[in-house]
C-alpha cells in the first residue's frame, strides 16, 4: 500500500467501533480489540490519519463510576492498542448524561472541533467511524466522511452515510478508495 503524505483526522468510537461495547464500561479488564480493530486502524495510520477517540460515557453523569474509571479504560486501551504499533493521537470524552444538554457529548462538534485544534488539523477531509446514528449525525456537523460500523445491513437505519463496514478493517478500505481515488 502507498503512503499518502497529507496528514488528516480520523474521528473514532470507541465502544463498539474499537472495543467490545460492555455497557458502561468501567473495568479496564473489559477493554478487548473488536476483530479487525487492529489492521484496520494500522492501514488508517499508513494511510497518514491521525486517530481520535470520540467518546460520550454518560456512566460519570449518572454515578456509575467516576472519571478516574473511564480514564483507567482509556489508558488500558491506549495499552492495548500500543502494543499493536498503534498510537491515538488522542482520547476525547464527554461525561455528560443526554439530557445535560452539553456542547460536548456526540452528536454535537465540540469534542471534534477541540481535537482539530489541539493537533492543528483541519476538520475537512476528516472520517468519522462509529456505531451509532450519533456518530453519523456528528460526522454531517463537521461535513466529514461518515463510516458506520454495522454487523449487517439490517443494522443500518439510516442512507445518508458515506460508507457502511462490518469492522475497522472494512472501513479502511473504503478510506483507501477514497484517499486514492
Amino acid at each position: 500500500m502507498t503512503e499518502q503524505s497529507d496528514e488528516f483526522l480520523v474521528f473514532l468510537d470507541r465502544d463498539g467501533t474499537i472495543i467490545e461495547d460492555r455497557h458502561y464500561l468501567a473495568d479496564p479488564d473489559g477493554v478487548e480489540l473488536l476483530d479487525g480493530a487492529a489492521e484496520g486502524l494500522r492501514n488508517i495510520i499508513a494511510l497518514g490519519g491521525r486517530l481520535v477517540v470520540v467518546t460520550n460515557q454518560s456512566g460519570i453523569g449518572r454515578g456509575l463510576f467516576d472519571r478516574s474509571a473511564a480514564d483507567a479504560v482509556n489508558d488500558r486501551l491506549r495499552d492495548v492498542l500500543n502494543k499493536e504499533g498503534i498510537q491515538l493521537a488522542g482520547i476525547y470524552l464527554c461525561p455528560h448524561t443526554p439530557t445535560d444538554s452539553c456542547e460536548c457529548r456526540k452528536p454535537r462538534s465540540l469534542l471534534f472541533e477541540t481535537a482539530s485544534h489541539d493537533l492543528g488539523l483541519p476538520l475537512g477531509d476528516c472520517y468519522i467511524i462509529g456505531d451509532r446514528s450519533s456518530d453519523i449525525e456528528a460526522g454531517h456537523r463537521i461535513k466529514a466522511s461518515t463510516i458506520l460500523i454495522a454487523p449487517s445491513e439490517s443494522h443500518v437505519q439510516s442512507t445518508d452515510i458515506s460508507w457502511v463496514a462490518t469492522d475497522l478493517a472494512h472501513a479502511a478500505e473504503f478510506i483507501i478508495r477514497t484517499r486514492f481515488a
